[in-house]
C-alpha cells in the first residue's frame, strides 16, 4: 500500500473509473488556473496526460480546462485541504481534498476519523516524505528501472509491483524534469504527481486478518468522500 492507497477488487475499480474522472477533472481544473494551455503550464500538462492515459472523454477533459481557465464564464474555486491522522490499529494516514466548501468536509472527515484518531495539522505529516511519485511501466523488455532512475535524475526507485508498474520517486521541484526524462529510458510513463510516502510504516503482516479488514474498512469509507483527491497510507505489505 505505501504511498498511496488504492481500492481493490473488479466491482471497486469498475466503480472508481468514474470517480477517478471527477478527481481528475478537479485537479485540471485547479492546474489550469496557471493557464489552459498544457504546454506552457507544465502543471497542467501532467494531469492532462495522466486523464488521457485512462481515457478520460476528451470533452470532458477540455471543459475541465475552459472551467478551471475561467472561459465558460463559471466561478470554479476549489481548497486544497489536508487532513492527517490515524486509522485502526494506529496506522498514519494523510488525506489530500480539493473541496469548495471546507464548512462541509472538515465535519464530514470527523465522522470518518472516529474509528481512527484526526490529528492536527503536523501530527502525522512529520512521518511522512514529500516526494513527487512517478509511476512507469518498461516500454520493451529488458528495461533497467535502477539505469533509467540514475540516467533520468530520481532519487529512488520501487521495484515493479504484481502489474509491473515501478515508481520512481524524484525531488518535489524535479518531477516534471523527471518524467519527460523517463520515456527515454525506456519507461513509459503512467502518472505524475506530488504526493507523500511513509518513513516508517506499520507492517500489514504484523496484523491480523480483523485487523487488516479494519484498517482497509476505515481507507474505504474515507475514499469514497467526494472531496477527497488522494488517500496517504503508513502501511506496508
Amino acid at each position: 500500500m505505501g504511498a498511496q492507497w488504492k481500492a481493490k477488487g473488479k466491482a471497486q475499480v469498475a466503480d472508481a473509473k468514474g470517480k477517478l474522472f471527477g478527481k481528475l477533472a478537479k485537479e485540471i481544473m485547479v492546474a489550469a488556473r496557471g493557464g489552459a494551455d498544457p504546454a506552457a503550464n507544465s502543471r497542467l500538462r501532467l494531469v492532462v496526460e495522466q486523464a488521457r492515459k485512462v481515457s478520460m472523454p476528451k470533452d470532458t477533459l477540455e471543459r475541465a480546462i475552459k472551467k478551471g481557465a475561467g472561459l465558460t464564464g463559471e466561478n470554479v474555486s476549489f481548497e486544497h485541504v489536508m487532513y492527517e491522522g490515524y486509522g485502526p490499529q494506529r496506522v498514519p494516514v494523510m488525506v489530500e481534498c480539493l473541496t469548495d466548501n471546507v464548512n462541509r468536509t472538515a465535519p464530514e472527515m470527523r465522522v470518518l476519523f472516529r474509528k481512527g484518531q484526526l490529528g492536527t495539522s503536523g501530527s502525522v505529516s512529520w512521518d511522512f516524505n514529500h516526494l513527487g511519485l512517478i509511476e512507469a511501466e518498461p516500454a520493451a523488455a529488458g528495461a533497467d528501472a535502477e539505469l533509467a532512475a540514475i540516467e533520468a535524475g530520481a532519487q529512488d526507485f520501487e521495484p515493479a509491483d504484481e502489474d509491473g508498474v515501478t515508481v520512481f520517486l524524484t525531488d518535489p521541484t524535479d518531477l516534471d524534469l523527471v518524467s519527460r526524462a523517463l520515456p527515454a529510458h525506456g519507461f513509459t510513463v503512467l502518472s505524475a504527481k506530488l504526493g507523500y510516502k511513509p518513513k516508517n510504516p506499520v507492517k500489514a503482516s504484523d496484523l491480523s486478518a480483523e485487523q487488516l479488514e479494519e484498517v482497509e474498512s476505515f481507507l474505504s469509507a474515507i475514499d469514497a468522500n467526494d472531496d477527497v483527491q488522494h488517500v496517504y497510507v503508513g502501511l506496508v505489505d
